[in-house]
């Protein structure tokens, strides 16, 4: 039986799978949490980081496919299963940012041997994360009624949505990722103005303009 403190979190939109395998692993030893889809599960995981995750590869709005990809990159120590009932065989499937794969269907005791074969992370020191760097925007855009956008794209859930940008546009500038409410700070490199067309450019000085609110279309 694995170490009792041993945290795993389950990401499936089927609520029926989500209490089965809680109750499961809850028995054999591990604390369960569950979250129905990708941006649930990413909540989850900055409120407290789990040793293992198992996911299915179809949830709704984020995918599981996008979800793996964050924890891949961001959380490297949490131990990953996929899960679907789409694939068949042990492999991983291609393009699936996961340590191992389980096919829905099979017992759950190879489930179990699963997750005990998969090696522990080394142990890190928890340190404060640094503050992600801006995004850089090469140029914006404007649309028919001449208001000017940009598309960014979050450092945290990795989408693309687009921002408005009717208002005053700073050296860095900040706003909310549409889909998992993260903060991300942007760059304007380049404007859609044939006459601006260098890397954007702004005068070193002692004080930081101060970041101003702008219209969103």
């Amino acid at each position: 039986m694995p170490n009792a403190k041993a945290s795993l979190l389950i990401v499936d939109d089927a609520l029926s799978i989500r209490m089965v395998l809680s109750q499961i692993l809850g028995r054999n030893g591990y604390t369960a949490r569950s979250a129905e889809d990708g941006v649930s599960a990413l909540a989850e995981i900055r409120r407290e980081v789990p040793d293992f995750l198992i996911s299915d590869l179809n949830t709704p709005g984020m995918s599981g496919f996008e979800l793996l990809r964050v924890v891949q990159r961001q959380f490297p120590s949490i131990r990953v299963i996929a899960m679907s009932g789409a694939f068949s065989g042990d492999g991983i499937p291609s393009g699936v940012a996961a340590d191992a794969f389980f096919q829905k269907g099979r017992g759950f005791d190879d489930l179990l041997k699963m997750m005990k074969s998969l090696p522990p992370p080394e142990r890190r020191a928890q340190q404060p994360a640094a503050a992600p760097a801006p995004v850089w925007i090469s140029r914006y855009e404007r649309n028919a009624a001449g208001e000017g956008y940009a598309t960014i794209e979050c450092s945290e859930c990795l989408r693309t949505f687009p921002k408005g940008l009717n208002g005053t546009i700073n050296p860095v500038n900040e706003t909310n990722c549409l889909y998992c409410g993260s903060l991300v700070s942007y760059m304007i490199l380049h404007s859609d103005d044939q006459a601006s067309l260098l890397p954007f450019q702004h005068e070193r000085s002692s004080q930081t303009p101060a970041l101003q609110p702008m219209r969103e279309l």
